[in-house]
């Protein structure tokens, strides 16, 4: 069973919106910063937007902010992203996984040695 398991990618224009959902397991959620991260071919993994462990917390990629909400439901183990007024610039493939350190402020990728990463969803926002 993966530890963590992305959906809700797609095919949208521009302007359009997606909710992507990520499923976790085999972890103590509720005691980590998540966050999501996207990579284009090229071109490194980048923080996107994270969340602390409680909710209270979040944080957003400049790119993204005022278009992108990030949330949580400890119960469900599940991590959210409403994307709204999508761009082409926002294709990519998603993951989430914990921030390095579990410092959601920061929204760094996990170190190189990560092994956790789920297969992601592909978003594709056409012009």
């Amino acid at each position: 069973q993966r530890p963590v398991v992305e959906s809700g990618g797609g095919l949208v224009q521009a302007g359009g919106s997606l909710r992507l959902s990520c499923q976790v397991s085999g972890m103590t959620f509720d005691t980590y910063s998540m966050g999501w991260f996207r990579q284009t071919p090229g071109k490194e993994r980048e923080g996107v937007s994270c969340i602390s462990a409680n909710s209270r917390s979040t944080y957003y990629a400049d790119s993204v902010k005022g278009r992108f909400t990030i949330s949580r439901d400890n119960a469900k183990k599940m991590v959210y992203l409403q994307m709204n007024s999508l761009k082409p610039e926002d294709t990519a493939i998603y993951y989430c996984a914990p921030p390095r350190y579990n410092e959601y402020g920061t929204c760094r990728v996990p170190p190189g040695g990560y092994k956790y990463w789920g297969q992601g969803t592909q978003v594709t926002v056409s012009s």
